[in-house]
């Protein structure tokens, strides 16, 4: 397992360099990033480093059950017609996002394919495993001006890693910033996301023009005041699925709730320190209408991502098992969520409620 050590952030100042030499003076440049506090902390820093060094910059977030290759977000990416893309916190796949248009994965997650005019600046596989965010800083410390935005930085740290990094860029902003206010700031740029509409882009708009954390939790930007109302449903909606018990099959726990609101994983990471034995699933069946969204966690030495594939229904597709060993989870359609539960031994009382076609 390679170390991320010095000679690592290296390269990947140097490939990022290598990249964006490529892109013509003042070109126009795309960026498309993950929702949640890693992602959008990484789009952040790309967009306002990029943006700092002269490029003309559009930058994209997710919205509900939205991944960087769909068809909603590639047609605002073509209208944009952009000399070169960066992807940020979505695991690289083998199809182009915009065909032939050069291409920068920037992740950390399992990779999933790769694809022609694509380049990959990846963590997975690291050791310690660094966020999308904090690749994304290491890359674009090529420009002096981005050493400001070490805060974003650790914000990604938090968010995907919580407080057991030894990135000594999560450490600097601490002593800076105190921990109590970074991780409110992380909570609050997560909140949009898991909430019922899953319009992220409040938080995005946030981060781009922020001076630290402190704006984030007590700003005036109007954002900061959607991001608290988007908070009070999501702290509701959280409280309500803690009460859900779960149900056993093997190894397996299942979690059932049923809101529209992002809690699933959650409620998986409450359950996996609770029941460490076990796989821990936390099934969401009214996040979307006619799909069952999951999380998975669990505290064994189980590869999580490797469990997934080996019991994947027939029907599952790119949406299905991604992410981390430790952590990952995807969509099914509800009927083929129902088989791949009794797959895994769990009877009738468990199953999802398909809705009848219209």
């Amino acid at each position: 397992m390679p170390k991320c050590d010095r000679a690592f952030v290296d390269s990947v100042r140097s490939r990022f360099a290598s990249f964006t030499r490529r892109i013509p003076p003042g070109g126009r440049l795309g960026i498309v990033c993950h929702n949640d506090a890693d992602g959008l902390s990484s789009g952040a820093i790309l967009g306002r480093s990029l943006a700092t060094a002269g490029y003309q910059v559009s930058i994209w977030t997710t919205g509900k059950a939205q991944s960087a290759w769909s068809p909603e977000i590639s047609e605002l990416v073509a209208r944009f017609a952009p000399s070169a893309l960066i992807v940020a916190d979505f695991s690289p796949r083998s199809a182009e996002l915009l065909p032939g248009v050069p291409t920068l994965i920037i992740d950390h997650h399992r990779p999933e394919g790769s694809a022609a005019n694509s380049e990959v600046i990846t963590g997975y596989g690291c050791e310690p495993t660094p966020t999308s965010g904090l690749l994304s800083f290491w890359a674009c410390r090529v420009f002096p001006q981005t050493i400001a935005l070490r805060w974003l930085a650790a914000l990604s740290i938090l968010g995907d890693l919580a407080e057991s990094s030894d990135f000594p860029e999560l450490e600097q902003e601490r002593v800076t910033h105190g921990q109590q206010l970074l991780r409110d700031a992380t909570s609050l740029i997560n909140a949009p996301r898991r909430s019922s509409s899953g319009n992220a882009r409040p938080a995005l708009d946030l981060l781009l023009k922020a001076n630290g954390p402190r704006e984030i939790i007590e700003g005036s930007h109007p954002e900061v005041r959607e991001l608290r109302r988007a908070r009070h449903e999501v702290q509701a909606a959280l409280q309500q699925a803690k009460m859900a018990a779960p149900k056993f099959s093997g190894q397996v726990a299942l979690v059932r709730i049923d809101t529209p609101c992002q809690v699933h994983p959650v409620i998986a990471q409450i359950w996996k320190s609770r029941l460490k034995k076990y796989i821990v699933m936390c099934a969401n069946t009214g996040y979307r209408p006619g799909y069952v969204h999951f999380s998975v966690r669990s505290e064994t030495n189980v590869n999580l991502l490797d469990f997934l594939r080996d019991q994947a229904p027939a029907e599952a597709d790119e949406n299905y098992g991604g992410g981390h060993d430790q952590a990952t989870g995807g969509s099914l359609r509800t009927p083929v969520w129902n088989r791949f539960l009794e797959q895994l031994g769990f009877g009738a009382e468990v199953m999802a409620p398909i809705e009848p076609q219209a």
